[in-house]
């Protein structure tokens, strides 16, 4: 099979797939199944050699109180344990009022890297001097201005590197509803020669950056004692709670648990963001990042108030939008975005917060009792029980038995779907 295929993005979709199933002898089923989905024209004008679509279940969150609101939350993934643990979540924090969030603004970086100078602390002195300037032309450059954004600040920075000293100089840049990327990259290239005339050097990299430090959502929420105790569990709920304290500490102190204990949160975020048609791979850069600023720790924070109840907050970058890319073309993302009812980037953003916060609340509960794996392995269990075809009917009988028998595979799925279809 050869991998190479002139003028490949020339051709349509569905042309593309034939290629494509011919040269990977793929069945007549295979083949099928990847022109099954939405409109083709469409997926074809959001990415490169488009052959088909992957679907996503469309799930929503509830019991979302965010700022005194309740807001239903639109999730795409393909593992259910991440909508029922957000949705539990939110169900902690609503009888204390659910979550309160702030934003740090719509700000995104653009970053222009300038090598080959050989006074550097100088240059960048000069290049200051002429902030105003370099400020103006970014701001010459598309529509943010007129949308009540545009380049707001010009700093510079001598960065040592393994290759000598460089200047870099930020361009601090209000986006208002856009993620910004576009955006940011525009001015960034506008005004590398201004810089490079100041500087004497050579522009290399002229682009946002993805560490969103600027733009970050804070949430909040209270949960009481009593909401975290079960009727299964022999725990009270201030053992649960000082467990889940015990669980952050040790995520603080580190590195290889709090990579887990972010990726908890980057479980919500990351769906809505899917949901939503948002970049989450620059979500993810950024919250990686942003925990790595002094050491890499946890995102989210767990102690014990005054009143004994469970305190939890968060700071996390976001950079999403309400407006560009695939957030309003898609059509389900736009679905998406009715659901959630925002009318800005920075209300979006503090949602990102609550959901992130609510998915990590329900997973350190559920870590610091139970074990993750209970929750996990029923809905595990029902996914195996479907794989028989038994009738819907028998769906969670078929799971209720393999969990309580803690033998949860195929083969006995279906033993139990042939013995109760009898």
């Amino acid at each position: 099979m050869d991998s190479r295929i002139p003028d490949f993005y020339e051709e349509t979709p569905e042309r593309r797939r034939e290629i494509i199933t011919s040269r990977c002898l793929l069945s007549e089923e295979d083949s099928d199944a990847l022109g099954e989905g939405p409109n083709s024209e469409l997926m074809d004008s959001l990415s490169e050699n488009v052959i088909g679509s992957i679907s996503l279940p469309l799930s929503v969150a509830t019991n979302f109180v965010i700022d005194g609101e309740d807001v239903l939350v639109p999730m795409a993934v393909e593992e259910s344990s991440v909508v029922a643990a957000a949705s539990y979540g939110a169900k902690l924090t609503r009888e204390t009022g659910g979550f309160s969030t702030s934003v740090s603004g719509p700000y995104m970086l653009g970053q222009i890297q300038i090598r080959d100078i050989s006074d550097p602390y100088s240059a960048k002195m000069r290049v200051l001097e002429r902030a105003d300037e370099i400020r103006s032309m970014a701001n010459d450059q598309g529509v943010l201005v007129s949308h009540g954004g545009g380049c707001e600040n010009v700093t510079a920075r001598v960065v040592d590197t393994p290759r000598g000293p460089m200047v870099v100089v930020h361009l601090l840049v209000n986006v208002q509803d856009a993620m910004g990327a576009n955006a940011v990259n525009t001015m960034a290239e506008a005004v590398a020669p201004l810089v490079e005339e100041e500087t004497s050097g050579e522009a290399v990299l002229r682009v946002l950056s993805n560490l969103a430090d600027h733009r970050v959502a804070r949430a909040r929420c209270t949960v009481t004692p009593d909401m975290l105790e079960r009727e299964q569990s022999s725990l009270a709920g201030e053992e649960v709670r000082d467990r889940i304290v015990d669980a952050w500490a040790f995520a603080a102190g580190d590195p290889y648990r709090a990579a887990t204990h972010n990726k908890g949160i980057l479980n919500g975020m990351d769906a809505l963001a899917v949901a939503t048609m948002n970049d989450w791979r620059a979500i993810e850069a950024g919250a990686h990042a942003f925990a790595a600023n002094d050491g890499y720790g946890p995102l989210s924070t767990y102690e014990i108030d005054t009143e004994g109840n469970l305190s939890c907050s968060i700071e996390v970058p976001v950079q999403v939008g309400t407006v560009g890319g695939a957030t309003r073309s898609h059509p389900t993302a736009s679905a998406a975005m009715e659901i959630l009812d925002v009318e800005s980037s920075d209300e979006l953003v503090g949602i990102f917060g609550a959901v992130g916060l609510a998915e990590n609340i329900a997973s350190m509960r559920a870590l610091a009792d139970e074990g993750i794996q209970t929750g996990h392995m029923k809905l595990h269990a029902k996914n195996i029980a479907r794989e028989t075809d038994a009738p819907d009917e028998l769906i969670e009988e078929i799971a209720a038995r393999m969990v309580a028998e803690d033998d949860i595979r195929a083969g006995r799925a279906r033993e139990l779907a042939e013995e109760l279809s009898q």
